[in-house]
């Protein structure tokens, strides 16, 4: 008997009646596991809903502009190896620092429903998820675009062309870029010699926009703090010696739980840090839960998982927590619901280098620390110098919400609490 495999939406997190953009696959198709099967994309972030099973499509349930959510029925397979009606596999989400959802206390807009406006089928076009929301926004058929880019893919200046706004369009005083600032004008550099294009990474064609809207929506200020984490790096050595013995499950301990911990601290201290503005910019919706996002380097680009709760956790448990997130973000298996929810986010560049930096703060948080290379440095101790591990920490925050003295406050404090363990569990 033919084993017939039901499969439904995933748990993708707080996002519900979320549109279908793209459908990946037609009956009569072969998939393996894992191979995507639609996209889903919210006003955050485009989701990959991966197949649970490999098999041959039978029948697909949904078209593109349908609104789903969790347990949904969308696909049939066909000779799947799994029981008959399956969950997918979590849906990957595909942007990193603005997958924050709104402050739950903070008014909502309530989810468009089923009858809202259509969604226009881009399914053969060669466009990104940025550009097909663009064009859905800016009411332009994409399938009527000629792209110019890469392999005919359409691009944000074909779509500006198409409304008469591109660049041989404009008039000579009209900025063209957004919020009044003028695009940076085309070069043809293989004028001056050989040339290779090569397409970005999705991460960093997705988390790009959002990066900038963050840059040009928040007055960043960083504040520039050192750290004598001696002793604490005495202590992280002897818990990572331990870590690595351990016969069951072997576990490394870097310096990141305890600026975890230490960030708590600090947020408990300077409860401003650890706020959203509200929607209408006029109050501060204050947290009571302390989740914190970490920056992680993969090979696709930067993402961000958040580990909830640090406040109730400890260090050992914390750095376990953070080598299976670690890995699933290197691996690309990391779900929404593991890249929300953060209060505050910390960007380390330690493993790596460098002296002081200046991290984007991740909307809508009102603050992000920065880290770099510790280094040993000579320190007065008021009767000679001495050599000390210090730590440089680069806080960028909101100037709408925080100020500058209550940075320098908060970063001291944040230093003082690294510079004696003993202060982490107070």
């Amino acid at each position: 008997m033919t084993n017939i495999v039901d499969v439904k939406v995933p748990d993708i997190g707080d996002f519900k009646d979320v549109p279908i953009i793209e459908i990946a696959v037609k009956p009569g198709d072969v998939v393996k596991i894992d191979d995507p099967l639609l996209t889903l994309e919210s006003d955050k972030a485009s989701m990959e809903v991966p197949s649970p099973s490999a098999g041959t499509v039978k029948e697909v349930l949904v078209k593109v502009g349908d609104r789903v959510g969790k347990d949904k029925l969308i696909v049939r397979l066909e000779g799947g190896d799994v029981p008959s009606t399956a969950q997918a596999a979590p849906a990957v989400m595909h942007q990193q620092e603005a997958a924050e959802p709104p402050p739950s206390a903070a008014p909502v807009a309530a989810p468009q429903k089923s009858g809202g406006p259509a969604i226009a089928d881009f399914s053969g076009a060669h466009a990104s998820p940025a550009i097909r929301r663009l064009a859905r926004e800016l009411d332009i058929d994409l399938n009527a675009i000629k792209g110019t880019g890469e392999k005919g893919r359409v691009t944000k200046e074909d779509l500006k062309a198409s409304l008469g706004g591109g660049a041989k369009g404009s008039s000579a005083g009209a900025p063209a870029g957004g919020m009044g600032i003028p695009e940076i004008p085309a070069v043809d550099f293989s004028k001056f010699g050989p040339v290779e294009i090569k397409p970005m990474v999705r991460i960093k064609r997705i988390s790009g926009p959002f990066l900038h809207r963050a840059w040009l929506n928040i007055p960043h200020v960083t504040h520039n703090d050192d750290a004598d984490i001696s002793e604490i790096e005495k202590y992280r050595k002897e818990l990572d010696d331990a870590g690595k013995a351990d016969k069951k499950k072997p576990y490394r301990v870097s310096l990141l739980p305890f600026l975890m911990k230490a960030s708590v601290n600090a947020l408990k201290a300077f409860p401003d840090f650890n706020t959203s503005l509200t929607p209408e910019k006029d109050a501060l919706v204050y947290k009571k839960f302390y989740n914190i996002g970490i920056a992680v380097d993969t090979p696709e680009g930067l993402v961000v998982p958040v580990v909830k709760d640090v406040d109730r956790k400890g260090i050992i448990e914390i750095c376990r927590e953070l080598g299976d997130i670690s890995a699933k973000a290197r691996d690309g298996k990391l779900t929404p619901a593991e890249m929300q929810g953060a209060t505050f986010t910390i960007s380390s560049l330690g493993g790596i280098g460098g002296s002081a930096f200046t991290p984007i703060v991740n909307a809508p948080e009102v603050a992000i620390l920065g880290v770099v290379r510790s280094k040993m440095a000579p320190v007065w101790n008021g009767e000679s110098f001495v050599p000390r591990l210090m730590l440089p920490l680069c806080l960028s925050y909101d100037h709408r919400v925080i100020d500058g003295a209550a940075a320098a406050r908060f970063a001291r404090h944040l230093a003082t609490v690294l510079e004696d363990v003993r202060r982490l569990v107070l």
